[in-house]
Parts: structure tokens; C-alpha cells; sequence
């Protein structure tokens, strides 16, 4: 025996004298299948519109790259590339000598030299960074020189770095310690400026040591600015090694594009300079990823 529920509403009429009862209509429930068949479509049009964009962009570079290929005699297209590229990747990581290796071995020599130079100016310039901007006499005191020497060129600290070290490779890394640590220093004592001082006076008040204003306070407020420099100093980093590399020479990716154009190869520059942006991108979006694993909002 099935029982039925009615809601009965009376509202009055336009003569003052209650209107007939109504009965509410039951919602209209969807069947699951509905309602799945709906997620799927607003998945696949939030991928499809995420996806478009980036390859429509894709498509017209390379349209246009094929253009000028077909114009240009010298210049290889988009499919001879392509050619190029898959000899090339199917034995990256031979070694026939100092001066003939693959383009794995160039790659990872780039990325060694990166590492420690980046490393170095990670170790100094985010410390300084906090003591410049915690310290206003240090900071005015070291505001000069920043200023001074960071709009110069990395290429013109070379012939110091060929001068003090007498070698091509820790001169390498010395263009790119003092060219990555602007950006480091910069944004870690922008980010301590910005610290409300009720912090620095709570602190004060509770006399608490340096050590603990720097680790429960700036740190934790820090960070995203920090990060921040870092993301730029990375990004100068990487540029920097291909243009000294080219200088330098020896096993690296910016020898490399030189010892391709010696050879008059223009299509592995081209492949070359796809390689330089893909691992330039990645490195970025593995500093992306960290910052927003440690952004203290």
C-alpha cells in the first residue's frame, strides 16, 4: 500500500477570499546515469578549453616557421627538423672525446655548472638578502654597490672570472653565481621589509633572540618572496651558461650550438634552442610547484 503526500497551500485571492487549494509538483529528480553524463561533458569542455588555446598557438608557430623555411634556403623546416632531432635523441649520451659527445652529456654538463653556481649565490645572496633587509644601515650601506653592479652584463664578468680562476670552467660558474644573486638578494630583503612591524615590537616585547624573530617571524613570512627570487634567478642562470659556454667552450649546450654553427648544422641549433626553452620551462615549473608547497598565506 503506497501513501501519497500532498501539499496543500491556500493563498488568497484578489477578492480577499481564500483561492482553491494547490498541490506542490514533486522535484524532478535526474537519473545517476544524468547526472555522470553531465560531469563527463563539463570535463571534457574544461580540458577542451584548456587544450585549444595552447595548441592553436603551437600550430600557428609552426605554420609560420614553415613559411619562412620555404622562403629562406638555409633555414630547415618544421618536418626536416624533426628528422634531425629523432638521428639525434636515438644515442644521446655517446662519447667519442672531449669535443664530440652527445647531447645528453652537454645537456647535463650545463645543468652541473647551473647547480653549483646557483647554489653559491642561493648561499649567500638569501642571507645577505635578510641582513640587508632586517639592518637598515646595512642596507643603506650596501645599496650602492647593488645598485652599482647588478644592471651589468654577465658576459662582461668573464674576462674577471678568466682572470682570477685561469680556467674556463670555474669561471663559468662564477658568471653565473654573480649574475644570479641580484634577484635573490633583492626579493628575500623586500619580503623582511614587508613584515609588519607589530611583529618586530611583539617580539621586542617578549625580548625574544635574533635567532627566533628569524625563524617564528621573517622565515615564515619570507618565504614567498624568497621563492620568488629564486624563480628569477634560475631563469638568468640558465640563459647565462649558454652565452659562457660559447665563450668557454668545452662539453656544455651553449659549446655546443657554437660547435653546430662551425659546422654550418642549423637545424640542431634550431633543435638546440627547443632544448633550451623545454629544460628552461621545466626548471621553472619545479620552482612553481615548491613555492606553492611552502607559501605560508
Amino acid at each position: 500500500m503506497s501513501v501519497v503526500y500532498e501539499t496543500l497551500q491556500h493563498t488568497p485571492g484578489t477578492d480577499g477570499v481564500a483561492s482553491a487549494p494547490t498541490v506542490a509538483e514533486p522535484a524532478v529528480a535526474l537519473p545517476v546515469t544524468a547526472k555522470r553524463q553531465f560531469n563527463v561533458k563539463d570535463k571534457l569542455g574544461a580540458v577542451m578549453r584548456w587544450l585549444i588555446p595552447p595548441i592553436l598557438g603551437l600550430a600557428v608557430f609552426v605554420g609560420i616557421w614553415a613559411l619562412i623555411a620555404q622562403e629562406t634556403s638555409n633555414l630547415p623546416g618544421p618536418y626536416a627538423t624533426w628528422q634531425s632531432a629523432e638521428v639525434l635523441f636515438a644515442h644521446p649520451f655517446y662519447d667519442n672525446g672531449p669535443n664530440d659527445q652527445g647531447i645528453g652529456w652537454n645537456i647535463l654538463y650545463s645543468l652541473y655548472r647551473v647547480g653549483i653556481g646557483f647554489g653559491m649565490a642561493a648561499l649567500v645572496g638569501i642571507p645577505l638578502g635578510f641582513m640587508i633587509g632586517r639592518f637598515k644601515f646595512l642596507s643603506d650601506m650596501t645599496a650602492p654597490v647593488i645598485s652599482l653592479l647588478r644592471p651589468v652584463s654577465p658576459l662582461a664578468w668573464l674576462p674577471i672570472g678568466l682572470l682570477v680562476f685561469k680556467q674556463a670552467e670555474p669561471a663559468s660558474i662564477y658568471v653565473i653565481f654573480i649574475s644570479s644573486i641580484w634577484p635573490m638578494i633583492l626579493n628575500t630583503a623586500v619580503g623582511v621589509r614587508q613584515v609588519p612591524q607589530d611583529y618586530l615590537n611583539v617580539a621586542r616585547v617578549l625580548n625574544l633572540s635574533e635567532w627566533k624573530v628569524f625563524t617564528r617571524i621573517l622565515f615564515p613570512a619570507v618565504v614567498p618572496h624568497v621563492l620568488t627570487g629564486i624563480r628569477l634567478s634560475i631563469g638568468i642562470a640558465w640563459l647565462v651558461i649558454v652565452a659562457a659556454e660559447m665563450l668557454t667552450g668545452g662539453v656544455g649546450i651553449g659549446f655546443w650550438v657554437w660547435d653546430e654553427w662551425n659546422n654550418l648544422n642549423v637545424a640542431h641549433i634550431i633543435i638546440a634552442i627547443f632544448i633550451v626553452g623545454i629544460v628552461g620551462l621545466l626548471l621553472e615549473q619545479i620552482l612553481v610547484f615548491i613555492a606553492k608547497r611552502f607559501t605560508y598565506e
